[in-house]
């Protein structure tokens, strides 16, 4: 259940417009899906026992994650520009030393403890989901990305990664140019990140749509 801070911060930046695309706008443009990409070696072989949207404060504990916070949101909808309400969205990611709360992750005891690593909700009637999360980092072989997963309630699967738009890592990365072969696909798939100092101070925010076909 998204917790009643973060719904509020989440109200704060539609109206602040930050990032905000209407969705008749983008369905006049021509829906593109989200290209789905590999889930990776790292998806937790066991989930936390905090399972929230806000991944930068594990309840329990006083300290917050190292790195900087990010506000990431958006809709699950179909190409055919309807809402896809009751779809579960599951992101996963490195903290700010490049390292993963995983059993396979190598240097996993330098760890960020603070860091919840992985977060899931159901999007609410219109389809809309919030994380408050990290800028994600590069790691060894690796461009910064999140990744994510998003399963709709008649039980599509989509598995995919979010980018940071303009990263010079991003066109050396294997998996980001598989990803990006088709017009519109880079769209998708890479996150523009502004300010969002009336969200919350030092915080940076983006809107992404993943479009299920």
């Amino acid at each position: 259940m998204m917790k009643p801070s973060i719904l509020s911060r989440r109200l704060m930046l539609a109206g602040a417009g930050v990032g905000l695309i209407p969705l008749s706008a983008a369905f006049a443009a021509g829906l593109v899906p989200t290209p789905a990409q590999t889930e990776g070696p790292f998806y937790p072989a066991g989930l936390p026992a905090d399972t929230d949207n806000d991944l930068v404060q594990v309840r329990g504990q006083a300290a917050r994650a190292m790195g900087e916070v990010l506000h990431l949101q958006g809709r699950v909808i179909g190409i055919d520009g309807r809402v896809r309400s009751g779809a579960l969205v599951e992101i996963w990611q490195c903290d700010a030393r490049g390292i993963y709360d995983h059993p396979r992750q190598s240097g996993r005891d330098r760890r960020d403890q603070a860091f919840q690593g992985y977060g899931r909700m159901i999007v609410d009637a219109e389809g809309r989901y919030s994380f408050r999360t990290l800028k994600p980092v590069a790691y060894p072989g690796r461009t910064p990305h999140i990744h994510l997963k998003a399963t709709t309630a008649d039980g599509r699967l989509l598995t995919s990664q979010f980018y940071v738009a303009g990263d010079p890592q991003n066109e050396r990365d294997g998996v980001f140019r598989s990803a990006v072969r088709q017009p519109g696909q880079r769209e998708r798939i890479e996150m523009k990140l502004a300010p969002a100092p009336g969200l919350e101070a030092g915080a940076l925010a983006t809107e992404m749509d993943i479009v299920i076909g």
